[in-house]
């Protein structure tokens, strides 16, 4: 994680996201003994998966070749057929992920679905170890401020870790500092630490009520404030509506970083891509990503890669583009229709069309 008041479990998730197409339990912070939630654990914990990507990166230490990096998150398992629920930040631009059941082997998984500014994705894997039984996504609505709650997830690589504490606050969308417009969030004071991104929050009756996303720390370490997406939220954008995965992430260009752009005339924004996962949607359309690093303020960017100006000729910067373009790819997905995209690369302005596959 870096240095700053603002810190991403894992990779930094970018806000200017747009949808183109051996086990360890241990008890901290705590107010209740740990034999209060030793059953519900048992009942729950084999549903926790550990979650490991690989993407294709450029850093400053790789002096501008592309490299590939490890990433490390958690995720749930939530229905029979293999759907785990983990955070977009932890899969977005992710090449390879693989989960880990406790005590079983790797198993492969896929992207199924993703709302980037939510911070919650859908995997997919093909077999589910036998005995593994999904958990149930509860009722975020009914939970009350103080209730007592846990979070199991894998905190810096130790699996199945048990940290508990309790719901501290619920954020409307957009008033929290993750700048994430899509999700309510819950705060709560359980420890949580790089690898807990994805992971479960659980209340005592074993219903998983959040989706562990980021922390604010001072210090770096685990004595911040930790948020959750709620379930609702996760189930309306996951489960209940169709959703679509794109495989980019990008920074959103505005104001005077637009016009350092020098974007096409008539547009007023445009998203700076950084990393498209290989094989992803956006991949396949020919979007391309950064390809060299510099530091802009406190961000430390990719430069070099597409700008996209508009999708299916809405503008990156019109009023509601991100909901507005969500709901295009969705409708062009059922339907295995075109996609249209407007880019600027090399100064120049450029068409992409592909077909939006289900």
């Amino acid at each position: 994680m870096r240095a700053a008041n603002l810190r991403l479990l894992g990779r930094s998730w970018i806000a200017g996201l747009v949808l183109l197409v051996g086990s360890t339990c241990a008890l901290a912070g705590s107010p209740s003994s740990g034999e209060d939630l030793a059953p519900v654990f048992r009942q729950v914990g084999a549903a926790v998966v550990v979650v490991r990507t690989t993407e294709r990166t450029v850093s400053r230490r790789s002096n501008g070749r592309q490299v590939s990096v490890e990433g490390l998150g958690s995720g749930v398992l939530v229905s029979a057929d293999g759907k785990i629920v983990t955070a977009a930040h932890v899969v977005q631009t992710a090449d390879t992920v693989i989960v880990e059941f406790v005590d079983q082997g790797p198993v492969a998984a896929e992207v199924i679905a993703s709302e980037p500014a939510a911070d919650v994705a859908l995997l997919k894997v093909q077999r589910v170890p036998d005995g593994v039984k999904p958990v149930k996504l509860g009722d975020s609505d009914k939970v009350q401020i103080g209730e007592q709650v846990f979070v199991v997830g894998a905190p810096l690589g130790i699996t199945h870790t048990l940290t508990a504490g309790h719901l501290s606050a619920r954020h409307k969308p957009n008033a929290t500092f993750s700048g994430m417009l899509t999700a309510e969030f819950f705060q709560t004071d359980a420890a949580i630490n790089r690898g807990n991104s994805g992971g479960p929050m659980f209340n005592v009756k074993g219903e998983v009520i959040g989706i562990v996303s980021y922390m604010l720390s001072l210090s770096g370490g685990s004595d911040g404030l930790g948020f959750a997406v709620t379930s609702n939220t996760t189930r309306r954008l996951l489960l209940d509506e169709p959703s679509v995965w794109s495989g980019l992430d990008g920074y959103l260009l505005t104001g005077e970083a637009a016009r350092a752009f020098n974007l096409s005339v008539g547009f007023e924004a445009g998203l700076l891509v950084q990393r498209v996962a290989l094989g992803s949607p956006a991949d396949q359309l020919g979007v391309r990503g950064g390809k060299f690093t510099v530091a802009i303020q406190d961000k430390e960017l990719l430069l070099g890669g597409d700008v996209i100006l508009a999708v299916e000729g809405i503008a990156i910067g019109a009023p509601d583009a991100y909901e507005r373009i969500r709901h295009r790819m969705i409708e062009l997905r059922a339907a295995s229709g075109t996609v249209h995209v407007t880019l600027l690369r090399g100064g120049e302005t450029l068409e992409l069309a592909g077909t939006a596959k289900p």
